[in-house]
């Protein structure tokens, strides 16, 4: 089977590592690469070559040749002519926030899996791309903050006096979140979290974080990691805590996201404007419309004298590990589905099921 890869648009990252190139071609694949597809991850056309790639000239040579493509970004429609027909493709093509994906995929006969309806079970953690993403998105996102915050985060006693360490409030304490967590205390921020999820307060109180409860969320397991959508009661409840506690804050990392269209408004003009001057605020919600309402998309703003940073693909910026991670991810996932070289996926298996959103060998529910 030959594997298909190539230069992402508008991100350093790159869909398969050198080494996971070794392993695929170990088992009887043939890795098309397009010529400098890793190098912004400090991944050159060198590496693959010794791994065994076969390095091509363009995109368009790729999809034409490729069996199976493998990439972060789906690729764009007007390329999908250049794809060779009947192709696998792997993505993630979030049909939860756009419907209408699968059926124009399917006019198109391709075979489509998405990597974010890999379903969020213990079998799948391997294979599991955007905890992997979310992981790497966490850490960045302090980073980024302390980069901007005119301010030291841990306290530090000098000649000159003492400094008072930064106060840091997460929202949202999944994957990302307590990564986030994590990071700010290793930097020797006073941190504290939120998060509707009863069973997240354990986790945030054993990485040394202060749990921000709002009594009577509602908690669906089902949900996949996500959050769910609470009742107008509780999000004003949830509103007045936040405020109280984000006046008291230098630095908010919002990163609650539930499954659909629209994240959660958390942080609302009111409450920036309520912030100390100086302040950041680090929306990892940005590109589904922000958990903060002047959050603008892969934009740097200041609003009210703080400083609003809205970038939701911060994994980007760690390109190397995050590629390497991604292409992990990828093998645990596609390894199991090809044998001596031909694609030959199990059907009844929860994973292959739920991730493919289109086919034409079997009826999906």
């Amino acid at each position: 089977m030959k594997i298909g890869i190539i230069n992402e648009v508008d991100d350093q990252r790159v869909a398969l590592s050198p080494e996971i190139v070794r392993q695929f071609i170990a088992n009887d694949n043939e890795i098309l690469i397009e010529s400098d597809a890793g190098t912004s991850a400090y991944l050159p056309n060198a590496t693959y070559k010794k791994s065994g790639a076969t390095i091509m000239d363009t995109t368009n040579e790729v999809l034409a040749q490729a069996d199976l493509i493998v990439t972060l970004h789906p690729i764009h429609e007007e390329r999908w002519q250049h794809i060779k027909p009947e192709a696998i493709l792997v993505s993630l093509f979030a049909p939860y926030v756009d419907e209408t994906i699968p059926n124009k995929l399917k006019k198109e006969s391709f075979t489509v899996f998405s990597l974010d309806m890999i379903p969020r079970t213990t079998q799948a953690q391997a294979m599991d791309v955007l905890s992997s993403m979310a992981s790497i998105a966490g850490y960045r996102a302090v980073i980024e903050a302390a980069n901007y915050l005119p301010r030291y985060f841990p306290m530090l006693s000098s000649a000159a006096g003492t400094v008072a360490p930064s106060k840091v409030l997460v929202l949202g304490a999944g994957v990302a979140g307590l990564q986030a967590i994590a990071t700010a205390r290793r930097l020797g921020a006073v941190v504290s979290a939120f998060d509707t999820r009863a069973a997240a307060k354990e986790e945030v109180q054993s990485l040394g974080a202060k749990f921000v409860e709002v009594e009577g969320a509602r908690d669906d397991a089902s949900a996949g990691g996500y959050g769910v959508e609470q009742t107008d009661d509780y999000k004003q409840r949830q509103q007045a805590l936040i405020q109280e506690k984000a006046a008291q804050s230098n630095v908010i990392i919002s990163t609650a996201q539930v499954r659909g269209p629209k994240a959660p408004i958390l942080v609302t003009k009111e409450t920036v404007e309520k912030m100390q001057p100086g302040s950041v605020i680090v929306d990892l919600a940005a590109s589904t419309g922000g958990n903060c309402e002047v959050t603008v998309n892969n934009e740097v703003i200041h609003y009210s004298d703080v400083i609003i940073i809205g970038d939701s693909n911060l994994a980007e910026k760690v390109a190397t590990h995050a590629s390497r991670m991604f292409a992990k991810n990828i093998y645990n996932f596609l390894n199991p589905m090809i044998k001596e070289g031909k694609f030959e996926p199990d059907w009844e298996n929860r994973i292959v099921k739920e991730s493919c959103i289109f086919t034409s060998e079997m009826t999906l529910a």
